[in-house]
């Protein structure tokens, strides 16, 4: 992957952003576990930052996949993973299948504001009884006039409390669980949607909820693609999901490894430095090690993504890659910091609890190696 002035240019823009808009507040956020996302969404639209890779015609900068990437690894120096995962789904994970199969006036209507920062935007796919198993999830639409009329709920949504949209996932009639669902444009504010919220244990300052439908009209118009093909549209739209989520885990990391290093090289004990020993030296040396060859993984997959091919495997093992990684070096990292990497305020501990997500949300990793092996053609299922 050949990277030019462009690409760092994009990457330093957006990390000066960070420094100058988020970082500052992170602490406040966490305290009352929700950002202003609208707020901070229309100041990073001003810069351009939530349409990198979207097309001109709907405001976006019409780059390729290339330089979404590279804002996404800087997004991994935020200072919590909440606020980052947030953008992440306005961008990478609510958005693609819109831009990709939406119509030009589906595009106009729900694009353009979404990547002018004047409306946010979640999805919703996991279901209580339907996480990483896609093709089982019960939330239903039917056809009633020029309406759906959509009933059941959603789980986990991020952005669930203050999204002004949903791209929902939905059973559109009676086939076969891969042929049966379509993915449609739903207003947040609908009569007959409710919202839970749901506490947990990091990611502290995004907004996730359970979302109920109880007879909830959208329009038909509000359909992206085809009926009954929204399964391999969001399959599609998954692998961008997941190159999101190892890019900005190379951030993350690369910065926890750079804090410990800066930490055990200042704290002393036994007459030298922690980093001074060589099992500490040796172990951030190998975690670089791991950091280096996702990079390697990713980069690859970016390059053939945007050549048109197919990257399922290559985003899956991604994927697999970053969650393992980031619980190896969020572990090892909050090991070397002593009793002052346990303390609730210290950074490696707060990575330590909001990146563990990696290898459960979007898919969790038993599924990308399920997925990955059936690709290999070694599966039995």
């Amino acid at each position: 992957m050949l990277f030019t002035q462009e690409h760092n240019e994009i990457a330093a823009s957006l990390n000066k952003f960070i420094e100058a808009e988020i970082n500052p507040h992170v602490d406040e956020w966490e305290e009352a576990e929700a950002f202003p996302a609208h707020e901070l969404f229309k100041k990073m639209a001003k810069h351009g930052f939530l349409g990198i890779g979207k097309p001109e015609e709907y405001g976006g900068s019409g780059l390729d996949y290339s330089y979404e990437s590279m804002a996404s690894v800087a997004l991994g120096n935020i200072n919590c993973g909440g606020v980052a995962m947030a953008i992440g789904v306005q961008t990478s994970m609510s958005t693609p299948a819109l831009a990709r199969f939406g119509t030009d006036e589906l595009c106009r209507d729900y694009l353009v504001p979404a990547i002018a920062g004047d409306s946010v935007r979640c999805i919703g796919v996991t279901e209580a009884a339907a996480g990483s198993d896609v093709a089982s999830l019960k939330t239903a639409a039917r056809k009633d006039g020029d309406d759906y009329v959509i009933d059941g709920s959603k789980m986990f949504i991020t952005n669930g409390l203050q999204a002004d949209w949903m791209c929902c996932l939905c059973n559109t009639s009676d086939g076969p669980v891969h042929k049966n669902k379509s993915l449609i444009l739903v207003p947040m504010d609908s009569p007959g949607i409710s919202k839970t919220k749901i506490r947990k244990m990091g990611m502290m300052s995004s907004d996730t909820a359970q979302v109920f439908f109880d007879d909830v009209r959208v329009p038909q118009r509000n359909l992206i693609g085809e009926e009954n093909l929204g399964f391999i549209h969001q399959m599609k739209q998954f692998q961008e999901e997941r190159m999101f989520a190892a890019a900005r885990g190379i951030g993350v990391m690369t910065r926890a490894i750079e804090e410990t290093i800066d930490y055990t090289r200042e704290r002393k004990a036994f007459g030298k430095s922690i980093l001074d020993n060589q099992v500490v030296h040796f172990k951030l040396a190998e975690l670089q090690t791991e950091v280096e060859a996702l990079k390697a993984l990713l980069w690859s997959a970016v390059e053939k993504y945007i050549s048109g091919e197919d990257v399922t495997m290559l985003a899956s093992m991604a994927k697999l890659k970053v969650g393992r990684t980031q619980r190896l070096v969020m572990d090892n990292c909050l090991q070397y910091w002593g009793g002052h990497g346990y303390v609730w305020e210290a950074s490696i501990s707060r990575r330590f609890r909001d990146y563990r997500l990696t290898s459960i949300g979007g898919g969790a990793d038993e599924v990308m190696l399920q997925v990955i092996s059936k690709i290999m053609g070694i599966s039995p299922a």
